[in-house]
């Protein structure tokens, strides 16, 4: 029988309401497997468990007097380390700030607590969240729980193995250039890359920074799709400044039942080499789909340059954290740039144009960003979502090669590591919402997911595909010897 700790959170919450199981007792069951599983896993690094049992406690009394907090009343979850719990390092893995200690909580982190959540403790992270796999100086590798020789994803790899092997019912993580997405597919999970915007970033940075990341967004990791609608829900909404005059009111999934949607299913990305298994679950998954009456066209894409929407995507994304160089760094890689030959567009001499990019640039970058994204809201006039891989291979050998002098195998060839980012890049650039949903497993039992990206502020489109997915095709699977 599988663990009680492998339910979906609100199933939890409804078996705390009544009275099933105790806020505490489920707390410290989920302690308990922390400290059978994490010593090998490593997943969560920080834990604050005195004041976690005290907040369990109050959640019983709660309970037993008719209180209901809200809808994660009770529930124990962790967050990634990206973001400020109060009294708990934030580090972004970074030595240099090993001895941040948070003096508040996020607004997220808030958030989750207003609704319930048991916040217990924090997942790891690679430094500056700028890896698809979680291992820094200040606490070591995190592995996968699908096998151990494999990372489980980045930057919210802690987030993802600890949801997957039973250790949190729920987690926060975060999202540039795929961090909340390829961990969730590499550990077999759901997550929801949220449409830019609508879920505040306010505490998840370093240094007290208030002003949000460009393309930078926070959002869940679940094991099921209703888990990232509730989580989403809780989260979602303008900051104390923007409350004043906005109001956010996402519209409701486009269709019902899966024969009502129209997609477009990419099963290869001609832009991005692509390994064999990935290309056969998603041709797989086109199959399932055309043979229970969803409408499907296979290839169908916006009316842009794909390759040219990489490159743009490539120089703002590090554009927008370029500010984090000191200035012997920038003079440095100002002058690596202008030694570039004009024809170079390797990942590098686009990293190093978009470290030193100047704010003329970088409007002109922006407008064709912004045709781009109009291009997508032609397209979603006639198709309700469109569904890509995520990564392009499954989960890697960990390597601690720096990531844009990285290789990594795909279909035995050794193809540049940073491909990884081109196909989140899509969703990332445009700013709008991408689910993910567990779709099925490689020959060496590796999970794969599938990118569900829909339009902007369709987020509830998204997670509603992925429930339908879950429902009919596949779910979350427990990995052997955790369960």
């Amino acid at each position: 029988m599988t663990d009680i700790a492998f339910l979906p959170a609100r199933r939890l919450a409804g078996m705390i309401r009544r009275r099933k199981i105790g806020c505490l007792e489920l707390l410290d069951h989920y302690l308990a497997r922390v400290e059978r599983f994490n010593p090998a896993l490593n997943a969560i690094i920080a834990t604050d468990i005195p004041a976690a049992r005290r907040r369990a406690r109050a959640a019983d009394k709660a309970v037993a007097s008719g209180d209901r907090w809200g809808p994660l009343h009770g529930v124990p979850m962790t967050v990634k380390e990206s973001f400020d719990v109060k009294g708990l390092p934030t580090t972004w893995g970074d030595p240099g700030h090993k001895d941040n200690i948070a003096a508040a909580d996020a607004l997220s982190v808030t958030r989750l607590r207003d609704a319930g959540a048991v916040v217990f403790g924090k997942t790891n992270v690679p430094i500056w969240l700028a890896d698809s796999q979680s291992f820094n100086a200040n606490y070591g590798t995190t592995i996968s729980p699908w096998n151990p020789e494999r990372t489980p994803g980045g930057s919210s790899g802690g987030s993802a193995a600890a949801l997957a092997a039973g250790l949190s019912a729920l987690e926060m993580g975060s999202d540039i250039a795929g961090s909340i997405r390829n961990p969730a597919a590499y550990c077999g999970l759901f997550g929801h890359k949220p449409t830019m915007g609508i879920c505040p970033t306010l505490g998840h940075t370093l240094d007290g920074n208030v002003a949000p990341l460009d393309m930078l967004v926070i959002g869940p990791l679940a094991r099921s799709a209703a888990d990232l609608a509730v989580s989403l829900s809780i989260i979602a909404g303008p900051d104390d400044i923007d409350s004043a005059g906005l109001r956010l009111a996402l519209p409701p999934a486009r269709k019902k039942r899966l024969d009502e949607y129209r997609i477009s299913i990419l099963v290869d990305d001609e832009t991005v080499p692509t390994d064999r298994e990935v290309c056969g679950l998603q041709q797989r998954l086109a199959d399932f789909l055309r043979s229970s009456k969803v409408k499907v066209d296979i290839g169908a894409r916006p009316d842009f340059d794909a390759a040219e929407s990489h490159r743009i995507y490539d120089i703002l994304l590090r554009s927008g954290t370029s500010a984090r160089q000191t200035d012997t760094e920038f003079a440095d890689n100002l002058a690596a740039r202008n030694a570039l030959g004009p024809s170079d567009e390797s990942k590098q001499a686009r990293r190093l144009r978009g470290l030193t990019l100047s704010h003329r640039d970088w409007l002109r970058l922006d407008e064709a960003r912004h045709r781009i994204r109009w291009k997508w809201h032609e397209f979603f006039q006639k198709y309700d979502l469109m569904l890509t891989p995520i990564t392009v291979s499954a989960a890697f050998a960990h390597n601690t090669v720096l990531p844009y002098e990285r290789s990594i195998p795909v279909d035995g060839a050794m193809q540049p590591f940073m491909n990884q980012i081109s196909l989140p890049g899509y969703s990332n650039l445009a700013s709008l919402p991408t689910t993910i949903a567990p779709i099925g497993f490689t020959n060496e039992n590796l999970p794969l997911g599938v990118q569900i990206i829909g339009p902007q502020y369709g987020d509830r489109s998204c997670i509603h595909f992925a429930g339908l997915l879950e429902k009919h095709y596949q779910g979350f699977v427990p990995p052997p010897g955790y369960a």
